[in-house]
């Protein structure tokens, strides 16, 4: 039960305990501010829902009944893409990774006005993940056909003359290892850090079906294969002015008020700490040690209070769906 919503005892709500009205001593102070924390609360969640388009009707979470989709609730991928303060930091961390594959740069680049649409961007890439994720299998399936038609178009020349395409195997096998390494980073640190490895390990193996679909290869089964395939593709990784260009579009500040701004601003902090060390330095974000305990902390504290704003996340609608047939499994 939430500790700040009026439940089936009547009365007032202080801290965690119900307080009947009779004795409620502040003359309905009390119900005044649990109102206009709720009010907050509300407020912010819509913000965020219109963040990542969540409730737009492009991703049909509750059809058909009984459908656990690719992966079901019992699945590490239910478990790691459920928090959305972790993925955020985790996304963001992945897209500046990925900035550093000049294929995947060439991409974004010459096919994409990450300039001017830098937050349709960002929630295009929630959507899809949302919806492979906790979508039905028949709309998870159609996402990534959706996904490849768009690859279909997108292909071109490199400065030096390279040709690129997004079909490329070694480009889809950047994005994905990159994607998945920092989700899931993201998510042990910050949120259950006694993520058991052989769950770790799974997430990865359930990942494959993703990638595999898409075109993606090598495809890691293991974060142990993840991390020595990131180490393997060190070498053809590089930097120039447009990826610096594309960094300071998704760290640049996108609101005047203090709440979004803070949020970016630890989210932005956070995601760069992720990095591992030799991709900041790429990027020229080193983080210093003694930044860092700052950094976890601030991030740790926004994520808490984002897992106290949303009620009615992904996860939760899809669980409703499964169980309407009483196929649900138990995570």
């Amino acid at each position: 039960m939430d500790p700040f919503v009026p439940g089936e005892v009547e009365g007032r709500w202080l801290g965690q305990r119900p307080v009947p009205a009779s004795l409620d001593t502040n003359g309905g102070q009390s119900t005044g501010r649990v109102g206009a924390m709720l009010g907050i609360r509300t407020g912010i969640e819509k913000q965020v829902h219109h963040l990542v388009g969540f409730g737009s009707g492009e991703i049909d979470l509750d059809r058909p009944p009984g459908d656990p989709g690719l992966f079901g609730p019992a699945s590490a991928a239910w478990k790691v893409h459920g928090d959305f303060a972790t993925m955020m930091i985790g996304g963001l961390s992945a897209l500046l990774m990925q900035m550093l594959h000049p294929g995947v740069l060439a991409g974004v680049w010459d096919h994409s006005n990450f300039r001017e649409d830098i937050l349709g961007r960002l929630r295009r890439t929630a959507q899809f993940i949302a919806g492979t994720t906790y979508g039905s299998t028949g709309q998870a399936l159609a996402l990534v056909e959706r996904v490849n038609a768009i690859h279909d178009r997108i292909h071109g020349f490199m400065p030096d003359g390279q040709p690129y395409s997004a079909h490329d195997p070694e480009l889809l096998a950047w994005v994905h290892v990159t994607a998945a390494t920092s989700f899931l980073k993201s998510y042990v640190r910050y949120r259950a850090p006694w993520f058991p490895a052989s769950a770790q390990d799974r997430y990865f193996a359930e990942m494959t079906e993703i990638a595999r679909r898409l075109g993606a290869s090598p495809i890691p089964q293991s974060l142990a294969e993840a991390v020595a395939l990131m180490e393997d593709m060190r070498p053809s990784l590089a930097v120039d002015g447009r990826t610096r260009e594309v960094a300071r579009a998704l760290l640049l500040p996108r609101s005047a008020h203090p709440g979004p701004l803070l949020f970016q601003s630890v989210t932005n902090s956070a995601a760069i700490d992720l990095l591992p060390e030799w991709a900041a330095r790429m990027h020229g974000l080193p983080m210093p040690r003694a930044a860092r305990p700052v950094v976890r902390g601030g991030a740790q504290g926004v994520a808490m209070a984002l897992r106290w704003v949303l009620r009615d996340g992904s996860a939760r609608r899809a669980r409703q769906r499964v169980r309407r047939e009483g196929n649900a499994n138990p995570v």
